[in-house]
């Protein structure tokens, strides 16, 4: 007899097991199907999705390591501190990165069994109905499910005649697991995943050349965000051309070559490693949507309305299979959400306040409109725009780049964007999705006391800057 659910999660990640953890908690018999083992020496599925175990927790372990490396070499002079001879032993960096992994998948097991989540190991497909329940294959059983939500993930979009083999051209996995830091290293897509891996080998001394088919840098962001950070990355040594045509990749003994053109003409990049990050795209494969009549639209996402359901009745998606920003967090919004409608309450997830982040150095990080938005859009708006430089916090650290720019409607003074780039963006701007998920003005947030000496001070001064009342700068 098969086994049988309330709810069954296929996928482990950050919206496959933060929804199988809240429909356990509102009393469902829950399941939850992983199958990929990311390079488990058992050779085990493990949770945690891309962002645990190849993605988002890895790369900010490497980021810290290399800062650290980084402040050691170039910023304790400043405070006096003289250290000589300083090295760094990559295979130690690689392995501390891998035991917070193991740990934090280990983590999750835990969650499970504390609260009740029955893992599934083994590749989960659809296989028809049984009455009003889904029969879902996972490995070699199959079960059964009154709901289903598919957390399926993404994986990295891969190019044409470019071959990765995770050695020598490499997507995010491959960029995680250098076993020395490269000489010269070739990077085609100028986005988070790029200049975050980027940064991390430039640290350790390698030459570093980011290639962007974008005419702008940083589209995604607010311009004067990108503008100071494109300022400040070449500042630091990244190597960014945006505009490029890319033409063909070869590899050989001595190395990756890149051929391409820019605005001056055919170029050749030489190096001996290239990332390749342009994007990711959603992941169906051997889902078997057919099965059941899911419907998946044209850029192969699985089709949900605004409460994440899809065509089919009691079936759910969230995360990156679904439109959006590809974010752990928004996944994991979204499954909390879809567990709670389950259950009949009235689970929320406000895509208007979703913050995005990419933690370089100094961090970006923004929620909400950017200013070339609202101008296409015609809506009126006051910008308050405060620099870091007005922190005696910032200044005290020896970082005072960047500035905070918080963008309030004109007639209203809701609040409807705030851009960060400076030291703990990825921190500051909780402060501002707070602030906007209520619904709350720039002078909401100017009168707010924050504590002196604090970062988050150029917070508050950015909102009163919006009416010209900064007392700062």
């Amino acid at each position: 007899m098969s086994k049988q659910f309330d709810v069954l999660v296929i996928g482990g990640g950050p919206g496959g097991y933060v929804a199988a953890i809240r429909a356990a908690q509102l009393g469902f018999n829950t399941a939850c199907a992983e199958s990929n083992a990311y390079a488990d020496p058992k050779g085990e599925p493990r949770l945690g999705g891309t962002c645990l175990n190849v993605g988002c927790i890895p790369s900010k372990a490497l980021l810290r390591s290399s800062e650290l490396y980084e402040e050691a070499n170039h910023s304790f002079a400043m405070h006096g501190i003289s250290a000589k001879g300083v090295s760094i032993d990559v295979g130690t960096m690689i392995g501390r990165k891998n035991t917070i992994v193991t740990q934090l998948t280990g983590g999750i097991r835990g969650l499970f069994k504390k609260n009740k989540v029955t893992g599934l190991n083994g590749h989960a497909s659809f296989a028809g109905k049984e009455g009003e329940l889904y029969k879902v294959k996972v490995g070699e059983e199959e079960v059964l499910a009154k709901h289903v939500i598919i957390a399926t993930g993404s994986k990295p979009r891969h190019l044409d005649g470019i071959p990765v083999d995770n050695k020598v051209i490499c997507d995010n996995v491959g960029a995680l697991d250098f076993d020395a830091a490269p000489k010269r290293l070739g990077v085609i897509g100028a986005g988070v995943i790029g200049l975050e891996m980027g940064s991390v080998w430039r640290r350790l001394g390698t030459d570093v050349t980011v290639l962007e088919a974008a005419p702008d840098f940083l589209p995604f962001a607010d311009q004067d965000i990108a503008k100071e950070a494109l300022k400040l990355f070449t500042k630091q040594g990244l190597k960014i051309t945006t505009g490029i045509k890319l033409g063909k990749v070869s590899v050989a003994k001595k190395g990756v070559t890149v051929e391409y053109e820019d605005k001056d003409g055919a170029k050749k990049l030489e190096c001996d490693k290239l990332i390749v990050s342009v994007g990711r795209i959603p992941n169906t494969d051997g889902l078997n949507g057919d099965a059941v009549g899911l419907k998946l639209n044209e850029r192969g996402q699985v089709e949900v309305n605004g409460h994440c359901q899809t065509n089919l009745p009691n079936v759910w998606a969230v995360g990156d299979v679904v439109r959006g920003p590809m974010l752990a967090h928004k996944a994991s919004e979204e499954g909390v959400m879809v567990a709670e409608l389950i259950a009949g309450q009235a689970g929320h997830c406000n895509f208007e306040t979703i913050p995005g982040v990419v933690y370089t150095h100094p961090e970006i990080a923004w929620v909400g409109k950017t200013e070339q938005q609202l101008k296409a859009e015609g809506i009126a708006y006051k910008p308050g725009k405060v620099p870091f430089m007005a922190s005696g916090r910032a200044l005290g650290n020896g970082d005072a780049s960047g500035f905070v720019k918080v963008l309030a409607c004109a007639k209203t003074d809701r609040i409807l964007g705030v851009h960060i780039i400076g030291n703990s963006a990825s921190e500051l701007i909780a402060e501002a999705v707070v602030t906007m998920e209520f619904a709350g003005a720039s002078e909401d947030l100017g009168r707010i006391c924050h504590a002196h000496p604090t970062l988050s001070e150029i917070v508050h001064e950015a909102a009163l800057a919006c009416d010209k009342r900064s007392l700062h700068f």
